[in-house]
């Protein structure tokens, strides 16, 4: 099965992160790079319609987004951050609702938590528990919202991250994707950019979680829940590396 990974953004369309991951021939990951070129503003409202109608088509049940899903707990003894956020120490922290540092993140993580919250509308629901859920049907018919983070994805690979990508340069793109596929093969439908190279890498937990594996990700932070009329917390999820080019954790 097929999971789907997006590296978001709000100004233009070209500017998201698609790709469509799944387990090919010999331990293979093939990945399907979606361009997405349409005119205008990125909308929370939109372009979950089109996640859900694209994952609907697909068949496709697990879903990772890079971009915060909540807001922190009041009690989580934590004065700026949610607990994924202090343990992975991410660059931007989403604080009690409306707050976030630094305050200029605040536009794109409001843009996310509208897109969650405008898929689970949609059927879809947030990752509950490190554990593997109930019966099998409800494995089978339950879709779940993944939050990813690449520039911990790569670090928990044990690599580099690939630089911002205003300050990226196509020698860093080319050294981040030879890195990576040496570590684990996998292959396009075309070159990836920075933003569908982020998409990969953060993308590759969900194959495990896809197939209940629950060795082949590491889930990091506290289960969402509701609070005061909003969600707070809520897993991160990255990759881990194989024992060897051999013995990827994930095959099944």
């Amino acid at each position: 099965m097929a999971v789907l990974s997006v590296d978001l953004a709000t100004r233009r369309w070209s500017d998201l992160g698609i790709v469509v991951l799944e387990w090919g021939a010999e331990g293979l990951v093939n990945c399907e790079i979606i361009p997405w070129n349409d005119p205008g503003l990125v909308e929370a409202e939109v372009l979950a319609g089109r996640l859900n109608h694209l994952c609907g088509v697909r068949g496709i049940r697990v879903l990772l987004l890079d971009g915060p899903q909540a807001w922190k707990s009041r009690s989580n003894g934590l004065e700026h951050s949610r607990v994924s956020e202090r343990q992975l120490n991410t660059a931007a922290k989403t604080g009690l609702p409306g707050m976030v540092k630094p305050q200029t993140y605040r536009p794109f993580a409001e843009f996310c938590l509208d897109l969650y919250d405008a898929l689970c509308r949609r059927g879809w629901n947030r990752l509950a528990t490190r554990e593997q859920p109930g019966s099998l049907q409800k494995q089978n018919q339950e879709r779940v919202l993944v939050e990813s983070y690449p520039c911990a994805a790569w670090k928990s690979l044990g690599l580099k991250p690939l630089p911002a990508k205003r300050r990226s340069k196509v020698s860093d793109l080319a050294e981040a994707y030879g890195a990576l596929h040496a570590l684990i093969p996998f292959t396009t439908n075309r070159p990836p950019n920075h933003d569908q190279l982020q998409a990969i890498v953060g993308g590759l937990p969900g194959l495990a979680l896809e197939e209940r594996n629950t060795a082949g990700a590491r889930i990091v932070g506290n289960p969402p829940r509701r609070e005061e009329g909003h969600w707070r917390e809520g897993f991160i999820v990255l990759p881990v590396p194989p024992r060897s080019s051999l013995d990827l954790l994930w095959l099944h």
